[in-house]
């Protein structure tokens, strides 16, 4: 039936969309007033915009702590298998927090119908505030570092060459001290065989001297076997001390080239600075305590206004008509409360729930056992009427004899 008085504006796709966003029912806001329709509208809109972000947010954390590492200003390639599992985690991301959004909205409803928000109201909305607040957080952190991503990664690269430095001056103190102990060695062990050698030396030049004698005296025959005994204790020496000298150089040389090895990997290590956790804490040092609070604050507002709006509606003609359409499926699924029906325990007013239609069920089910219950007793005694006629007819079939 057309009303003469008001008729309400037919609504686009869009705004049917934004609708389902919100949890709104579209069948009982085709119905209400325009104002009821932009409510719906703009409460679905502030929750896909929500939901927009969280994936984009989302998208570029995923981005940030799976990209390859390096210095964090130098890079000019893009991971495209990074940046594909970050759309894919982005876009799952987003329609997560979506739906979040959507059940903490929807399942606010609109308190007590007046403006003011009472405690009662703020108390029963406190969850759904939580888990408000930390959507928001999720979304607002990644958003921050991609705000101040220069001022980022010029810090970054400042860590990155400064923990580069370090890494690179504690490997020369560690290698230096090991190719110290080596070379220590190879002192130790030439010294020793250049005293023998000397030694020999000074006995050869000894001989030398005693046997400027036409005739070879004792004296210079005792020169010469000291002077063979150091010869032979120099090759001794020089048998047992060459090869550890060799390895002791061998060792230096490989000690060299994990140093240089390591030191390549110092830009490695340095790039584990660039993480999301680093990026986070270098944004509230850029930004400040003031300008990170007002970021956040700024997602909170967006993320919980829905929630606190539902519960400073004025309930309309939606919320009626809701009401009633509530109502009427309740009355005919056969469902009667009779609200503030008695108080419990604990003084609190419980309302009384009857299902009619349950009820009714349970009613015949409990006749026709009833009325089965009479037939069988009807049936029993029959059958005995019987019997007994028979048995007056010949009681002799009845009873068995023993001849």
């Amino acid at each position: 039936m057309e009303r003469d008085f008001y008729k309400s504006p037919k609504p686009s796709k869009t705004m049917r969309f934004f609708w389902k966003a919100a949890g709104g029912d579209s069948y009982i806001l085709e119905r209400s007033t325009y104002s009821d329709q932009v409510k719906y509208m703009c409460l679905g809109g502030i929750i896909v915009a929500t939901g927009l972000m969280a994936a984009l947010a989302g998208g570029y954390a995923f981005y940030t702590i799976f990209e390859p590492r390096g210095s964090a200003i130098e890079k000019d390639t893009v991971s495209w298998t990074t940046s594909l599992l970050a759309i894919v985690f982005g876009v799952f991301w987003g329609l997560m927090i979506f739906n979040l959004d959507r059940f903490i909205v929807s399942s606010t409803g609109t308190g007590d119908g007046t403006e003011a928000i009472t405690w009662d109201e703020l108390k029963g909305a406190i969850p759904r505030l939580l888990m408000g607040a930390i959507i928001a957080l999720t979304i607002s952190k990644p958003v921050e570092i991609r705000m101040f991503k220069s001022e980022i990664d010029a810090e970054l690269h400042t860590a990155q060459m400064k923990k580069q430095q370090e890494y690179i001056s504690e490997i020369e103190a560690i290698y230096s001290d090991r190719i110290n102990d080596e070379k220590n060695k190879i002192e130790k062990w030439e010294n020793e065989i250049q005293a023998k050698t000397n030694r020999a030396v000074e006995l050869e030049n000894q001989y030398i001297e005693e046997a400027r004698n036409i005739t070879v005296g004792p004296r210079a025959r005792a020169v010469k076997e000291q002077w063979d005994r150091a010869k032979n204790e120099e090759e001794i020496i020089k048998q047992k001390n060459q090869p550890l000298i060799e390895d002791s150089y061998s060792n230096i040389k490989g000690f060299e080239k994990n140093k240089q090895k390591d030191i390549k990997n110092a830009e490695v290590v340095s790039s584990g600075l660039d993480g999301l956790l680093e990026r986070i804490k270098l944004a509230h040092k850029i930004a400040g305590f003031w300008i990170s609070l007002f970021i956040t604050l700024l997602f909170l507002a967006i993320e919980l206004t829905p929630i606190f709006f539902k519960l400073m509606l004025i309930k309309s003609p939606y919320d009626f008509l809701k009401q009633n359409t509530q109502e009427l499926i309740k009355a005919e699924q056969g469902i009667y409360i009779q609200y503030n029906y008695h108080k419990d325990k604990n003084g609190q007013e419980r309302d009384l729930i009857k299902h009619l239609e349950s009820e009714k069920l349970l009613l015949e089910k409990k006749e026709l056992l009833k009325v089965q219950e009479e037939l069988t007793q009807y049936a029993i005694s029959k059958y005995k009427e019987n019997m007994m006629k028979k048995i007056d007819d010949n009681p002799e079939s009845f009873i068995k004899s023993e001849s």
